[in-house]
């Protein structure tokens, strides 16, 4: 189920504050004009394909960039003047961690609190991300899964009331994939701010209340997933094969139908949630049956299709 309302007990205030971001490298503009605010309590998606500018914003708003233009604000913080603030109050996976190949869970886990006053439980950490039988093992031991456990774990060892994810499931397997989506969903549960970083569009359709899609450096939609997919041109598609012969005009004269193909026996109605009932009615008083009926929805992949004329 994808998050795309914002729980009733958030506050309605700004906790990441990005405008008129501009960032170049040489005569490339990386980020171009990017403008967006994120809710205290929310996961807040930055979609978009590879060399969109989606890590460069990030890395922006960790203060891990020093950008050309624009403004940035954590909690009312700047991440290059008050870094020390921001600092304490964000934790970080970036998009290409490693550690030291010979260090164990146990050992990263204590050296990373080490570095915050008022650190997490580590141990606690670790039983919540499914660690604790992997203490001693050394990172380079660990899978791809248990590595980005290990990672979300370090990210939150500071008591981080943000927390910036980029690219967290890349080069996972499916399993491994929805294991860390479902670890996700606990620390948005947990209170934790979640600025995600992806170019899944299923991953930001589950996860998000709410997404900026970027494309070449700039904000081209900003919206909830719903939000999104209710933009595209893309709607219910519903197709059967009848078991008996159908009129096809009289499909075609059904609410918000847009049109109707026969290839080879079956028959494709595209419409919309209202076509589909129109259908099974009319098939219904006709007393024709819908064999291997199927009814496909509009995704995030056709909105990002229709918003940014681009493959994910």
């Amino acid at each position: 189920m994808s998050a795309t309302a914002l729980p009733g007990t958030l506050l309605d205030m700004a906790i990441i504050e990005v405008s008129g971001l501009h960032k170049a490298y040489g005569e490339k503009k990386a980020v171009d004009g990017v403008s967006f605010a994120v809710e205290e309590g929310e996961v807040f998606g930055i979609l978009g394909p590879n060399g969109a500018g989606k890590t460069t914003t990030v890395e922006c708003v960790e203060g891990l960039r020093r950008p050309d233009g624009g403004s940035v604000r954590v909690a009312g913080y700047d991440p290059l003047t008050d870094r020390g603030a921001v600092t304490r109050l964000l934790g970080a996976q970036l998009q290409e961690s490693e550690l030291q190949p010979k260090i164990t869970v146990r050992e990263a886990l204590e050296l990373y609190a080490a570095c915050y006053p008022d650190p997490a439980d580590w141990r606690a950490l670790a039983e919540r991300l499914g660690l604790t039988d992997k203490l001693r093992t050394r990172f380079a031991k660990l899978s791809g899964g248990q590595k980005q456990r290990l990672f979300i774990a370090l990210a939150l060892i500071g008591n981080p009331r943000v927390v910036v994810l980029d690219e967290l499931t890349t080069g996972l397997d499916p399993r491994a994939r929805r294991e860390t989506w479902q670890l996700i969903e606990e620390v948005r549960d947990s209170g934790v701010t979640v600025l995600l970083v992806t170019h899944f569009m299923e991953e930001a359709q589950r996860l998000c209340h709410r997404i900026a899609l970027i494309d070449k450096g700039r904000v081209t939609a900003l919206d909830t997933p719903a939000g999104l997919i209710g933009r595209t041109a893309s709607g219910t598609a519903i197709s059967f094969r009848p078991s008996a012969p159908l009129d096809t005009r009289e499909l075609a004269a059904l609410p918000s139908v847009s049109s109707v193909t026969e290839k080879d026996g079956r028959i494709l109605v595209d419409g919309t949630d209202e076509t589909v009932n129109a259908v099974l009615s009319l098939l219904a008083g006709r007393g024709v049956t819908a064999y291997e009926l199927r009814v496909t929805e509009a995704t995030l992949d056709d909105a990002y299709l229709d918003l940014t004329g681009t493959e994910s």
